[in-house]
């Protein structure tokens, strides 16, 4: 059987996992099938292992706060005629607790071992500190 890896991901443009769920359900991120899709230059070379049952993280502000499943990837044809790698991700946005990363371009490969707890659903309904202070809490290691 194949080792499950997951993708880490920067979420240009979202200031908070409220703006990166608004994106995700806006008619510009969806694919022809509705379900949300973020297109990537790359495909991953570990695509089986991806899809083994893999998520993307992404990184807001300096900090890890959710994941979704990936589901699988599609090829797109962007308008310059390049082809690229849709990652079809399912609509659940789990928060995570938050876990501090230092800017990348393009995405990551992050081992299972390494990913943050999703956070218990009542933590998960709860009104997100600013992005200053998740990052201190999460750097001295409080959750």
């Amino acid at each position: 059987m194949d080792k499950t890896v997951n993708l880490l991901k920067l979420s240009v443009g979202s200031e908070t996992v409220e703006d990166l769920s608004a994106w995700q359900a806006s008619a510009r991120a969806k694919g022809p099938d509705g379900m949300p899709r973020h297109v990537t230059r790359m495909w991953p070379r570990r695509e089986t292992e991806v899809l083994a049952g893999g998520s993307i993280y992404w990184v807001i502000k300096g900090l890890v706060l959710a994941r979704q499943r990936i589901l699988r990837f599609d090829e797109v044809r962007g308008s310059d005629g390049i082809l690229r790698c849709g990652l079809v991700l399912d609509p659940d946005l789990k928060r995570t607790e938050p876990q501090p990363r230092r800017a990348f371009q393009g995405w990551r490969y992050l081992d299972p071992a390494d990913a943050p707890r999703d956070l218990r659903a009542s933590r998960a309904r709860e009104a997100q500190l600013p992005p200053g202070l998740q990052a201190a809490l999460a750097e001295i290691g409080v959750r």
